[in-house]
């Protein structure tokens, strides 16, 4: 039996963002980010969509086991590093690269077989505050990881970007001059950017004044290749991409209140007018969030009208009462197509990242080929 709430996820949009990409960083190296179940998208349906990637990253060493045996032939980094010596071990016999970032990692290296052979990416912290060594720690850490028989040679440098999604803030340019100073020039690979940073900091796609380097450089986006923006104050469609998730499910009734009807938990909402509600299968139960306010816009057929009342588990509420004919049974849109995501993520106060990747288990996923052509939005509603 079919979930009445389902997510739609558009694998030709995904191919397009990671051309799209690709186009901003001409000269760059893909490293595309799966982690979270391919950001709740699926993992192996989105490896098979981005076959136009160099490397795939994931977050944790059981993440990357599942995409080995998904993708046999490809890099795999594991952005978290490894917490144990099994995680070592076993990143090391699937030929999982790893990245260093703090100094526990040096002894499970050490600790690897002989004939060990992991590349190695090594973090510094040029601002995030999070994972990473000291910029003026990069010296030690090369002569230490040099001299571990199971690292390969060709060490990636690399660091993360916190402020990158807005071309405003200092900081970014902060980090690229202390990545630079630190490295001098570097005769390996590195990796600066994420969405973000590729989009709109072409400063860090290319050797310049202030990072010098002689091999590859590896951009990491992960957000964009999914269709939402990673750029503050630019929607996916401003940056040329497209979603790849539409969140939907039906309605499943549809009724009138008297003008005073109290509507949902709690009887926050009351009617101000007779008005024609409709009742949606999906709810917090599926990882719609509680905390959206009255007001928020779903799309019912296409058209945009307010959630009312409060969220449950498996139901919420909507003002149908301009929407010329409703029935149960017609379409919902919760995000997706003309109702962006990062849309419903500012009115839930958080990211478009939660959002995708909360998705419960009840959600049926529901795979295409090519992108549904998209109704015009109405101008109605909210």
């Amino acid at each position: 039996m079919n979930s009445p709430a389902f997510a739609v996820i558009d694998g030709a949009a995904i191919e397009h963002n990671l051309q799209r990409i690709k186009s901003a960083a001409p000269d760059c190296r893909v490293l595309a980010v799966v982690k979270a179940n391919g950001y709740g998208h699926g993992l192996e349906y989105v490896a098979g969509r981005l076959k136009g990637a160099d490397a795939f990253g994931v977050a944790r060493v059981a993440e990357g086991l599942s995409l080995r045996r998904l993708v046999p032939d490809k890099p795999i980094v594991v952005l978290e590093g490894c917490a144990d010596a099994e995680g070592a071990q076993l990143a090391a016999r699937h030929c999982l690269d790893l990245v260093v970032h703090d100094p526990s990692h040096f002894g499970l290296l050490e600790a690897l077989d002989s004939n060990a052979d992991v590349r190695v990416w090594l973090k510094l912290d040029t601002g995030m505050g999070r994972l990473g060594f000291p910029p003026g720690r990069l010296g030690a850490c090369l002569r230490r990881l040099r001299k571990i028989p199971g690292v390969r040679d060709g060490i990636v440098l690399m660091t993360h970007l916190a402020c990158a999604d807005d071309a405003d803030d200092p900081l970014t340019m902060e980090q690229l001059r202390r990545f630079g100073e630190a490295a001098g020039r570097y005769e390996g690979d590195v990796s600066i950017a994420n969405s973000a940073g590729t989009l709109l900091w072409p400063q860090t796609l290319e050797p310049s004044l202030h990072i010098d380097y002689a091999g590859d450089n590896w951009i990491r986006p992960g957000l964009a290749l999914y269709g939402a923006s990673p750029v503050r104050d630019k929607s996916a469609r401003e940056l040329g991409l497209r979603p790849a998730m539409s969140f939907r499910s039906t309605l499943i009734a549809v009724k009138t209140v008297k003008r005073g009807t109290t509507v949902g938990y709690g009887a926050t909402w009351r009617a101000t007018r007779e008005t024609v509600i409709g009742v949606v299968a999906v709810g917090y139960g599926d990882g719609y969030p509680r905390q959206l306010p009255a007001g928020t816009p779903v799309l019912v057929n296409e058209r945009r009208v307010a959630l009312i009342g409060r969220i449950s588990m498996d139901m919420i509420s909507v003002d149908l009462t301009d929407v010329p004919v409703a029935t149960v049974g017609d379409p919902v849109t919760l995000w997706g197509g003309h109702l962006p995501v990062e849309e419903i993520a500012a009115r839930a106060g958080t990211l478009p990242y939660e959002l995708m990747c909360r998705l419960s288990e009840r959600v049926e996923h529901r795979y295409t080929d090519a992108a549904a052509e998209q109704p015009r939005p109405s101008s109605t509603g909210v």
